[in-house]
C-alpha cells in the first residue's frame, strides 16, 4: 500500500481514534520542543487535560481547539469545510430557467425589459 492510500477510519475504535488524535498532538508538542505546562497554560487548559488528551482520554473538543491553535495546528480543519455543490440536474435545471431571448409584448410589440426590482 502506498503513503496516499484509502484508510477505512471507520474500523477503528473511538479509543483508538482518541489515540491517534493524542499521539498527533504530542508529536507536535514535542516537535515545537514545548513542555506539556507550557501548551497548556497557553491554551488556558490544565496540564492534566492536555496530558489525558495526549493519552488518548476524552476531554472537551473546546480542549482539543485551543491545543490545537497553541500549537498551531488549525490547518487541519481544511478537511472539515463544506462546499455546497449543485448536483448535474438541480444544475441542468438552473439553465432551462434563464432567458435565453428577448420577448416581445403582445399589445405594444416592444421589446419587454426585465424589472430591476426598483
Amino acid at each position: 500500500m502506498t503513503e496516499n492510500s484509502y484508510i477505512n477510519w471507520s474500523l477503528y475504535s473511538d479509543a483508538a481514534l482518541s489515540q491517534l488524535i493524542g499521539n498527533f498532538v504530542k508529536q507536535h508538542r514535542l516537535q515545537q520542543n514545548r513542555s506539556q505546562s507550557e501548551v497548556a497554560n497557553d491554551a488556558m487548559i490544565s496540564r492534566s487535560t492536555l496530558s489525558l488528551l495526549e493519552n488518548g482520554e476524552a476531554v472537551n473538543l473546546n480542549s482539543l481547539i485551543k491545543v490545537l491553535r497553541v500549537l498551531d495546528l488549525l490547518y487541519i480543519m481544511d478537511v472539515f469545510q463544506v462546499e455546497e455543490t449543485v448536483s448535474p440536474v438541480e444544475y441542468a435545471r438552473l439553465q432551462m430557467k434563464k432567458r435565453k431571448r428577448a420577448g416581445r409584448s403582445k399589445d405594444t410589440g416592444r421589446v419587454e425589459e426585465e424589472d430591476e426590482g426598483w
